[in-house]
């Protein structure tokens, strides 16, 4: 076989070439293809279930943003809502206190009032009683001996000595 024989182109030639062409395409599709596809169809399916994750945990994420700014929003309204409440516990209180205090001014002024009246009574009462003595006696001494008006106002200045 020389030279010619590789280099010319024949039917047996073309039929074997296509024929091997054939052979190696389905050998290149079957062994090598659908393996390079199959990875290839994992690899998308890894990156679109990569793409998912990701845009749940983005929602996620939001959620806990939304979730965790309403619970700052409920919790500044709640410590508002206690700081109300304490304020109008406080000045509640405070005027309870207050009103507590007049009253009982009030009974301790009373009741001053009333000690001083009965001591002024009393004192009154006692005075009367040393008036009724001390006339009782002036008139004794009287009786007993002719007052004259100068022993009328030493008399007198003795009673106001005593009463005074």
């Amino acid at each position: 076989m020389g030279f010619q024989d590789f280099v010319t182109i024949g039917g047996w030639n073309i039929f074997v070439t296509l024929f091997n062409t054939l052979i190696t395409f389905l050998i290149v599709k079957f062994l090598l293809f659908k393996p390079v596809r199959k990875v290839l169809a994992a690899r998308a399916e890894e990156v679109q279930n990569m793409y998912d994750q990701a845009e749940a945990d983005l929602n996620e994420a939001a959620k806990m943003k939304k979730d965790y700014a309403e619970s700052i929003a409920n919790a500044k309204k709640e410590a508002n809502e206690i700081t109300q409440s304490a304020t109008r516990r406080a000045t509640v209180r405070s005027e309870e206190i207050l009103a507590e205090a007049n009253r009982q001014v009030q009974d301790m002024k009373k009741k001053a009032e009333q000690s001083i009246e009965q001591e002024r009574k009393k004192a009154m009462n006692e005075i009367k009683d040393e008036i009724a003595g001390l006339s009782v006696m002036i008139a004794s001494k009287v009786v007993e001996k002719d007052i004259n008006e100068a022993d009328h106002k030493r008399m007198i200045e003795d009673f106001i000595d005593k009463v005074g």
